[in-house]
């Protein structure tokens, strides 16, 4: 991986390695370079301790290429490869062709991978496990993971779909407008369109198909008044799973999450329980091992929650999840990869108000947690042109300048004197502000923001 994601990864791990081993290095770390990405400067090249330069261009040259992934590990005799988030992260083939090469793969197996990253599979999965779902287009069907031996039968999964406009201009009439048209392998605001009523449901059928050509498309009931919610996983290779509290990412845009926090404060405490077991059954009915998100829509009329989908990866945002538990979540990957369980992770132990020097099994659904600590609110800094339609934009840095505080945590991904280039994420920045309260965090975010300097090239 590279941007955002490498630079916190090396970060987190450094921070680990010392802490824990007396020696930041103690963990080689091997980054990939593109020619832009060294063009530009950018800071997870600076950071690492070895870097492979791989072919520039789009991501399917390169941190989304599988078999070149593969056979870069294979060059630097590495033990195991972090995926991060976006690129490759979420392609069942890369833990599957790292298993066949000895490697180690920093996330779940290819099995739960594929089957909890189809928004249509895992939704079927969700349901066999009773976490309650929205109405949708395949409410009536249920197939467990053990059922199936992971893989859900075409016949049933195409069920749960609409295959064409006449289909889904049937089955959202069943439903009940207003509708969500989903494609299930659409993300970032891609494949999902709102159709209010059966005048124009055949027509935005054909759009999302078009943005997401290939996919399959799937039917969901529209809660328009909702709250997106969102529990952090961490499970290990012997079964155990445990929640990390939850998120609010309900403030979006082009459903693009813009601005993130936790703890969740818009739902009681015995809701927030209850997906968090939910959460915590599901995973372990896949088998699933790593980091995952599983999100939720909080219904704000009914008090209920539906599952919207599991993330099979690390997110983003988890540095919120962070700073609320003391748990340092990349580390905890690298625990895991290496076979240690979750009760032996000293992270873990602190959460749970056990000693980290101690290995005793904690049975993670009964046991008590610490209460989160404070609350934190998260801002994305992005590189688009807010006055042309948010439009990524690339180019030089001139000037970046932030000071971290004890209320304020920010990194970025280049510095002062480098760049974006054409081929980045626009997101080159994530900031953190910490409050005893949600209006304290709010105050000392916007106190962080009117400091911020960023001069260059760029809009953001």
């Amino acid at each position: 991986n590279n941007g955002l994601a490498a630079v916190k990864f090396i970060r987190s791990v450094r921070g680990f390695s010392l802490k824990n081993l007396g020696d930041e290095r103690a963990i080689s770390l091997v980054a990939m370079a593109t020619p832009e990405d060294m063009r530009v400067g950018a800071e997870h090249i600076r950071l690492a301790d070895q870097i492979v330069e791989v072919p520039g261009g789009s991501n399917n040259n390169n941190y989304a290429n599988v078999r070149l992934i593969v056979e870069t590990a294979q060059r630097a005799h590495v033990d195991a490869v972090w995926p991060g988030w976006g690129h490759a992260s979420e392609y069942p083939d890369l833990p599957a062709s790292l298993k066949a090469a000895g490697i180690t793969f920093l996330g779940p197996p290819s099995e739960p991978m594929a089957a909890l990253g189809d928004k249509v599979g895992s939704t079927i999965l969700a349901q066999a496990a009773n976490v309650p779902t929205l109405a949708w287009s395949g409410s009536k069907i249920s197939v467990s993971y053990e059922e199936c031996d992971g893989v859900i039968p075409e016949d049933i999964y195409r069920k749960a779909c609409v295959n064409d406009a006449e289909e889904a201009a049937q089955v959202c009439e069943e439903i009940g407008y207003p509708i969500m048209l989903k494609a299930s392998w659409g993300g970032g605001g891609k494949g999902i369109r709102k159709v209010f009523d059966g005048k124009n449901v055949k027509q935005i059928f054909k759009q999302v198909a078009a943005e997401v050509p290939g996919s399959p498309i799937f039917a969901m009931k529209l809660a328009p008044r909702s709250r997106h919610l969102e529990v952090q996983l961490i499970a290990d290779a012997h079964g155990n799973v445990c929640s990390l509290f939850s998120r609010d990412c309900s403030v979006q845009r082009r459903h693009q999450k813009i601005v993130e926090e936790g703890p969740v404060t818009i739902a009681p405490p015995e809701t927030l329980r209850e997906m968090e077991i939910a959460a915590c059954n599901l995973a372990k009915s896949v088998g699933y091992v790593g980091a995952a998100t599983v999100e939720y829509l909080y219904l704000l009329d009914t008090k209920e929650v539906c599952f919207l989908e599991l993330n099979p990866r690390l997110q983003v945002e988890h540095p919120v999840t962070e700073w609320i538990s003391g748990v340092n979540i990349p580390s905890c990957q690298v625990m895991i990869g290496m076979g240690i369980p979750l009760y032996r992770i000293p992270d873990i132990r602190r959460l749970y108000k056990m000693s980290p020097q101690e290995d005793s099994f904690i049975d993670f659904l009964k046991f008590e947690r610490i209460d989160p600590s404070g609350h934190v609110v998260a801002v994305r800094i992005t590189s688009e042109d807010a006055s042309d339609g948010f439009k990524p934009t690339s180019g030089s840095i001139d000037e970046l300048s932030f000071r971290s505080t004890p209320d304020v945590w920010g990194y970025f991904s280049v510095k002062g004197g480098g760049g974006v280039h054409e081929y980045a994420d626009s997101q080159f920045g994530h900031l953190f502000a910490k409050g005893e309260t949600r209006t304290e965090a709010i105050k000392h975010m916007l106190v962080a923001l009117a400091d911020i300097k960023i001069r260059g090239e760029i809009r953001t």
